[in-house]
């Protein structure tokens, strides 16, 4: 398998929606109830591009299979070294390792641009990616109870970070 990372591309909004919109529909990796548009995900691409903020997609010959970003994690200045990641892999290819290639490069760019923590918020059933942050050295902080609804349940969050060195 071979995979190629790279910065995203306005060409690649459509998967990357694509991707966004079956996690919402299918997933609690993403609390959402409805679809985006290709309107709204072209916004947070430009948002992201102007804040300097890296989108990175996994690239399969072609077809994009994952991608990964990170953003302010809050709005007040003191937060101005933390950052809220982001990583999705399409079920085809998930445990193939994409998610961890995907997940090095934004710790990697993140240390570049000088930040100093890193943070991942998982819906608390989710055990595979909890236990896959962990591998990168990732610790639970904290978990905040039944703080989302989706699916007819009341869902906990999973706070994790990394101190970035």
């Amino acid at each position: 398998m071979n995979i190629t990372l790279r910065p995203a591309t306005t060409n690649d909004l459509e998967k990357i929606l694509a991707i966004v919109n079956h996690s919402i529909v299918h997933t609690t990796a993403n609390y959402n109830y409805d679809i985006q548009t290709l309107d709204v995900q072209t916004k947070w691409f430009e948002d992201k591009k102007s804040k300097n903020l890296p989108i990175v997609v996994a690239d399969l010959e072609g077809e994009v299979v994952g991608f990964g970003s990170y953003g302010q994690f809050r709005e007040k200045i003191g937060y101005q070294f933390t950052v809220e990641h982001s990583v999705y892999v399409v079920d085809h290819v998930i445990g193939k390792g994409i998610g961890s290639q995907l997940l090095t490069q934004l710790i990697r760019l993140a240390k570049e641009q000088g930040y100093h923590v890193m943070i991942g918020a998982i819906d608390a059933d989710n055990a595979g990616s909890i236990a896959f942050h962990e591998r990168f050295g990732f610790v639970s902080i904290g978990t905040i109870r039944e703080v989302g609804y989706k699916f007819g349940h009341w869902l906990d969050l999973v706070f994790m970070q990394l101190i970035l060195k």
